[in-house]
C-alpha cells in the first residue's frame, strides 16, 4: 500500500471532531486552544473520497511552557492531536504530519512545533523520529480524570471564565466534570512521563537548538 491518492486539506475543528472523538485514544477535543486543523482524505476508497485521518494543532497544554523554546508564546504550537483509521500504510501518519509541517511553514510564522508520546499506550515517537523530530526529553509524571470512557487533563477542572459582572465561575464543562468527580462517576488515574518531541521550522532557531545539544553532550564525560 502507498499514499498515493492521499490528500491534506485544511479545515476546522468541527469538520473532524466526531472523527477524532471516535479514533483518537484520548477520546476528546474538549479544552483544546485550536489554532490549525487538517483531514487526511483517500480519493482511492471504493465508494469515494473518505476521511482516514485528522490533526489539530493549539496552544501549549501548559500555558507557559513555549517559553523553553521560544521568544513569543506564537512562536510555538503544539501537535494535540494526531490520528488515522488502522487500515492505512505504515507511513501514513509520517506522510500527514510532513505535510501539515509544510503548511505550516508556508502559511504562518510559527517557529517550533512541539509534541508529546504517550507511554501509557505504548507510544514511543517513531512516527516523530520518521519526520525528523528531536528527542528533547521526558516530562513529570501525571494524571488524568476519566469520565465516561474518555481522558481529560487534570487542569480541565481549573478552567474559568468571568462573567459580565466580573465574576469568576468555572467553565460548563469543568463544572460537569468535577460535578462527576464530587459523585465518584470519574476519577483520577496516574500516567507515566510523556516523551517531548520538537520539530523546528525556523532553521536559526534550529541550529541553536543543535549547537547547545553538542555543547551539552560534549560536557558530560
Amino acid at each position: 500500500m502507498s499514499v498515493t491518492g492521499y490528500k491534506v486539506v485544511p479545515v476546522q475543528i468541527q469538520d473532524i471532531r466526531d472523527f477524532i472523538e471516535e479514533h483518537h485514544y484520548s477520546g476528546n477535543v474538549n479544552g483544546l486552544r485550536v489554532g490549525h486543523c487538517f483531514a487526511l482524505y483517500d480519493d482511492n476508497r471504493p465508494f469515494g473520497q473518505q476521511m482516514i485521518g485528522a490533526m489539530i494543532y493549539g496552544a501549549l497544554g501548559m500555558a507557559s511552557a513555549w517559553k523553553k523554546y521560544g521568544d513569543k508564546e506564537n512562536d510555538v504550537i503544539e501537535l494535540r492531536r494526531l490520528c488515522c483509521i488502522d487500515d492505512t500504510p505504515k507511513n501514513t501518519e509520517s506522510f500527514f504530519i510532513g505535510q501539515t509541517l509544510q503548511w505550516l511553514k508556508t502559511n504562518t510564522d510559527i517557529k517550533v512545533i512541539v509534541s508529546y508520546a504517550d507511554a501509557h499506550y505504548g507510544h514511543g515517537g517513531i512516527i516523530y523520529k520518521a519526520t525528523n523530530f528531536f528527542h528533547e526529553g521526558m516530562t513529570s509524571k501525571s494524571r488524568v480524570i476519566m469520565l465516561n470512557g474518555r481522558q481529560y487533563h487534570d487542569k480541565t477542572i481549573r478552567t474559568y471564565y468571568t462573567n459580565k459582572d466580573g465574576i469568576r465561575n468555572l467553565k460548563p464543562f469543568a463544572q460537569r466534570v468535577k460535578d462527576a468527580l464530587d459523585r465518584e462517576e470519574a476519577y483520577y488515574e496516574d500516567r507515566p512521563p510523556k516523551h517531548i518531541y520538537l520539530f523546528f521550522l525556523d532553521k536559526k532557531i534550529r541550529k541553536k537548538y543543535i549547537k547547545s545539544k553538542n555543547s551539552l553532550t560534549k560536557g558530560v564525560c
